[in-house]
């Protein structure tokens, strides 16, 4: 996901000469660095020191560019104040990319990852949230945020290499990935991968939809796909409180109250290991979101 990411940026770079790069001295580890070798004079590195990076983000917003600035995800949050006061609230044009998002920075333990981003980030006023799931649709989220108005922030991983997607990024749409009416599954990221696999061999007939823009939500095609399913479950890389799930919920709740499961990780920390392991443990990998469809599918019409 890296790897597409900084070559969306070098394609969108070399035709809009008003996009700008930032980040806080992780242009290696997050694949920018390419655009600073090709691009050095729209290139910034400005260190350890995220709030900066958001500050001087905003400064080139406020004079017609398009600044994407870019961290690893944990470390991002460092700038939310800045990210609330400053850009949210005057609704800037700044674009703000967290790496290694989720579990993915693995065995680097709970500093690292980050399990509450999407939370913090879409709770803000104007804020758009994008959580991609394959390499292709990184790029195509890429252009997407860069060319759309406004603030938004868009969390990737580390070194997953999934495809799965036949249709493009549509900016604020889910994408139906597999029909099925004993119970909807809706996902984002990489996990959606995993969603499939578990769909493909269960027992019972397991619609999927992907949903990588969490703000603003597809409200229509998740209350259609509920209201058909009649029992819902969301799976995502990150805090079940807060993220995809949340939102899901609280459409849910006003529109179309059914059966929902939030399956993502419990009210905790992460731990070192590797990224598999760290999925099995949270319950995040195929044979358990298997086990939860047949369970929900058992729920259907109840609450």
């Amino acid at each position: 996901m890296r790897v597409a990411f900084g070559e969306g940026l070098i394609e969108i770079g070399g035709e809009n000469e008003d996009l700008v790069v930032l980040t806080a001295d992780v242009a290696k580890p997050t694949h920018v660095i390419g655009f600073g070798e090709r691009f050095p004079h729209r290139f910034l590195n400005v260190g350890i020191a995220e709030q900066d990076m958001v500050d001087v983000a905003a400064g080139l917003a406020l004079s017609e560019k398009v600044p994407v600035a870019v961290a690893f995800a944990p470390f991002m949050m460092r700038a939310w104040e800045q990210v609330r006061s400053t850009i949210s609230r005057c609704s800037l044009n700044v674009k703000l990319v967290g790496t290694h998002a989720g579990l993915s920075a693995s065995d680097e333990g709970a500093s690292h990852q980050s399990l509450e981003d999407v939370a913090l980030m879409r709770v803000l006023p104007n804020m758009t949230v994008v959580v991609p799931g394959d390499r292709e649709e990184v790029k195509e989220a890429t252009r997407a945020i860069v060319e759309s108005r406004g603030p938004a922030y868009m969390r990737i991983g580390r070194d997953e290499d999934a495809r799965f997607l036949e249709e493009g990024f549509r900016l604020g749409r889910a994408a139906v990935l597999r029909d099925g009416s004993d119970v909807v599954v809706f996902s984002n990221g990489y996990l959606t991968s995993e969603v499939l696999k578990a769909a493909e061999g269960a027992p019972v007939d397991a619609m999927v939809v992907h949903v990588p823009t969490v703000k603003p939500l597809d409200a229509g095609a998740v209350v259609s796909a509920a209201r058909r399913a009649g029992a819902v479950i969301c799976v995502e890389e990150h805090s079940v409180i807060g993220g995809l799930g949340s939102a899901v919920s609280e459409l849910l709740s006003a529109e179309c109250p059914v059966y929902v499961r939030r399956m993502g990780v419990g009210d905790t920390f992460g731990e070192s290991g590797t990224y598999r392991e760290l999925l099995e443990k949270h319950r995040l990998t195929a044979p358990h979101i298997r086990e939860a469809m047949v369970k929900a599918a058992g729920r259907r019409g109840k609450r």
